[in-house]
């Protein structure tokens, strides 16, 4: 047996307070760094300081390497607030979000990625979200994938070149009982460098569909995310692995039977990460 006394309550307080100090310290520093990255990437000039591959990348990590007493949840909130606020003071930006399946669940969303500081305002749809960003000098928006048919084709207002386009898709980090589990869309103005393209996105439009086309979405790894009638056909929401060229994709749909007239990337995201 060890002769080591226990350590008494007193210095285990000492402790975590020598802790809380190094942690303050060491977000201080980090605000130092960013204020010489600011003056290296002139990012309060650009007004775009986002960096979703990174993002997604450094949440995957921290959720590699997570273990003790400490949830994952509480761990993840805190860098999430941590990396969107230093985002924030790089370039200030506002988060609009579409609330027309309940402000809750978005709110839940937007404060837990991008915290308290960043402001946050509310639309009745998600194209009134897209109208927010695209009038904006750097804002970002989110939205529900699942959004439900009355909303229509939304996704077809982000194919032109200089529409905001989808950044990332929310949580990074998928689990049962997630605190803020809804999946959304995560849209800004097109990214030049800093885009990740592990999913890549399409507003693909049919003259005529054919039920094979999901098994051949299936077997290049895609699928049919969402779907919407309207006057000149079926308009789908495709999600596509980012190595699969945009000819292969057409291919296999129309081998699969299915009338594609129109193929528009509108965005990329990180691959789903999923723990637990």
């Amino acid at each position: 047996m060890s002769d080591t006394p226990a350590p008494t309550l007193a210095e285990l307080r000492q402790n975590i307070d020598r802790i809380d100090e190094e942690m303050h310290r060491l977000l201080m520093e980090r605000g130092t760094i960013i204020e010489r990255l600011i003056q290296v990437k002139k990012t309060s000039d650009s007004g775009s300081a986002f960096r979703p591959g990174r993002e997604a990348s450094m949440m995957r990590a921290l959720a590699e390497r997570h273990g003790g007493l400490l949830p994952l949840d509480t761990v993840e909130s805190i860098w999430r607030v941590i990396i969107a606020t230093f985002t924030y003071v790089q370039a200030p930006y506002a988060v609009h979000a579409d609330v027309s399946g309940g402000d809750a669940p978005m709110r839940d969303s937007a404060r837990f990625h991008f915290g308290f500081t960043v402001p946050y305002a509310m639309h009745p749809s998600a194209d009134a979200v897209i109208e927010a960003v695209a009038a904006s000098r750097g804002d970002l928006g989110i939205f529900r994938l699942n959004q439900g048919a009355s909303s229509g084709a939304w996704w077809r207002t982000l194919a032109e070149a200089d529409r905001p386009k989808i950044i990332a898709r929310l949580p990074f980090i998928e689990r049962p009982d997630h605190p803020a589990g809804t999946p959304v869309y995560c849209i800004s103005k097109p990214l030049t460098d800093a885009a990740v393209r592990d999913v890549v996105l399409y507003a693909a439009q049919f003259e005529r569909w054919h039920k094979g086309a999901t098994g051949a979405l299936a077997g290049l790894g895609g699928e049919a995310v969402a779907s919407a009638a309207d006057a000149n056909g079926l308009s789908v929401l495709i999600a596509a692995p980012g190595d699969l060229a945009p000819e292969a994709l057409r291919k296999a749909l129309t081998e699969a039977g299915a009338s594609l007239a129109d193929l528009a990337e509108i965005g990329s995201h990180a691959a789903r990460f999923r723990v637990g």
